[in-house]
């Protein structure tokens, strides 16, 4: 498997985890366990964002080869 679609899915992974934590967060009125929740989110998302970088690096050096 490519190392971008590694990175795409470990970015969903992050971003399934952050939710479920900011839920628990908001339920049990936990402002740091919401907070730490979406800041995962977030690093979910860039972690797909590089995933997707990657990916088009590696179709760019594939083509040129």
């Amino acid at each position: 498997m490519k190392q971008s679609m590694k990175d795409k899915i470990k970015g969903s992974l992050h971003e399934v985890k952050g939710s479920i934590k900011e839920t628990a967060g908001e339920a049990t009125n936990n402002d740091l366990l919401t907070v730490k929740g979406q800041i995962e989110k977030i690093a979910g998302k860039a972690q797909q964002k590089v995933g997707q970088m990657e990916e088009v690096l590696e179709k760019k050096v594939s083509s040129k080869c």
